[in-house]
């Protein structure tokens, strides 16, 4: 990260805290609002299981959203090494944009965020997701009722699967940002490395293909990163289960299935990365790798013991 790198006059920047509970539709806001995938995003809750921040310039002002893991009820060490990320975040930001399901409402897990959040004492936002799936009067009850939880700033109606609302959430963002210079590159989308990218782009693919089969709690790892003279580039990942049989689901009659994960995700890195890249997956299992520490470093995550 450097700093001084945009425009000087006028300019504005700003951390924003994507926070809320799993399934929200945090990621596939933030990637939203970038115009570019800087997040992985499936069906399943606590996809994000880190930090990621995604740079978003509007006029005079970077943006940088921190799209933060779902915040939940912590049983292992992997689990609350990514709620204290979740939390960090909130912490370290310049405001939060606490995201609600608008279909589920406000649930124990929100209940619990937005006392947490009124606590804090610092800037929140609302924005209500999905809204495309709920029926319009319903709406500004739920907003009067999250109001009565943590007194926020100001509200949003937002659908980020339909792009609806967005444009007005990020202007009010840029024009919300402190003045100063940008922390990034005018061209950079996100401060993830290549390596983390990839191991992630893998685990998208890993958790869209096996469904319910293969629990939540595998992982992935870019073991290696190989530029090449060609300037493809190879990348040889592991994936991490916890137990035999999963190991063998993953990878599937034959090896069909994790040639699909590994044509899919390479597919996405190619698209990413603007480069040709050579793939190759390996599957391990691993039983407790979510709680080895040095596991939760890999991803990013600091051990809370």
């Amino acid at each position: 990260m450097s700093g001084g790198t945009g425009p000087t006059d006028g300019a504005r920047c700003g951390l924003v805290a994507v926070v809320g509970a799993p399934n929200a539709g945090k990621s596939t806001l933030v990637n939203a609002l970038a115009g570019a995938k800087v997040t992985i995003v499936s069906p399943k809750p606590q996809t994000t299981r880190f930090r990621v921040r995604a740079v978003v310039v509007r006029g005079a002002a970077q943006v940088v959203l921190v799209d933060t893991p779902g915040i939940f009820a912590p049983r292992r060490r992997l689990d609350r090494a990514m709620v204290a990320a979740a939390w960090g975040g909130a912490q370290d930001a310049d405001l939060t944009l606490f995201i609600v399901d608008a279909r589920a409402g406000v649930t124990e897990p929100v209940r619990a965020i937005a006392e947490r959040l009124a606590k804090a004492r610092r800037p929140v936002w609302l924005a209500l997701n999905k809204i495309d799936l709920v029926q319009p009067p319903r709406l500004l009850p739920l907003a009067a009722e999250l109001n009565a939880l943590v007194p926020v700033q100001e509200t949003f109606m937002v659908s980020a699967e339909k792009e609806r609302g967005l444009d007005r959430l990020l202007d009010r963002l840029a024009e919300a940002m402190p003045p100063g210079p940008w922390l990034f590159p005018e061209d950079d989308l996100t401060d993830l490395p290549n390596r983390m990218l990839a191991a992630e782009i893998v685990r998208e693919q890993l958790l869209r293909q096996t469904h319910e089969e293969v629990p939540h709690h595998a992982t992935v790892e870019t073991e290696q990163w190989t530029e090449r003279p060609d300037g493809s580039v190879r990348v040889d990942c592991t994936i991490y289960v916890s137990r035999p049989s999963q190991k063998a689901i993953v990878i599937g009659d034959g090896g069909a299935r994790i040639r699909e994960i590994g044509r899919r995700a390479r597919a996405e890195l190619i698209r990413l990365l603007h480069r040709p890249v050579h793939l190759f997956l390996n599957v391990k299992d691993r039983p407790g790798w979510d709680e080895e520490r040095s596991r939760l470093r890999a991803l990013g995550l600091e051990d809370e013991a």
